[in-house]
């Protein structure tokens, strides 16, 4: 993900309670739960400490930017651990381009705070992967 991709994901997720009333993706139900199955499978990986299996679920890019499984599971360990090592996790609203749809998901980070993880997907020969992943404060949400 870019960094003006970045900032615009931002931009948008910070005021995300009128923007989610606005801005669904309307995908089907398959690709919906075929994203889904990608975040949680990079959940999975993650609780296991399986660096390769997290990272062969980001895209290409992502990969470049760290070069393999063990750096990239080092930067989830110390930026990320609200989905590194989530108390809870609950999937929400599907939105922004159905062509890089943006799954959020309300995490429960490790100490108590609630979080949005807003992952950035992309589908690349036919399987759908994670272009990157910005962690928000959750709006009236608490633990």
């Amino acid at each position: 993900m870019n960094a003006l991709r970045l900032l615009a994901l931002v931009v948008f997720i910070a005021g995300w309670s009128p923007a989610l009333a606005q801005a669904p993706v309307d995908l089907p139900a398959a690709e919906r739960a075929a994203i889904r199955t990608v975040i949680e499978g990079q959940m999975a990986a993650f609780r296991r400490d399986d660096g390769a299996a997290a990272f062969g679920f980001a895209t290409p890019n992502i990969q470049s930017m760290f070069g393999d499984p063990d750096n990239f599971l080092a930067m989830v360990r110390r930026g990320y651990a609200a989905v590194y090592r989530p108390r809870s996790v609950e999937f929400a609203e599907l939105v922004g381009d159905p062509a890089q749809p943006v799954q959020l998901v309300h995490v429960v980070g490790p100490d108590g705070q609630a979080m949005i993880a807003a992952y950035e997907m992309v589908r690349l020969a036919g399987t759908w992967r994670i272009n990157g992943c910005v962690l928000l404060p959750a709006p009236g949400r608490t633990t």
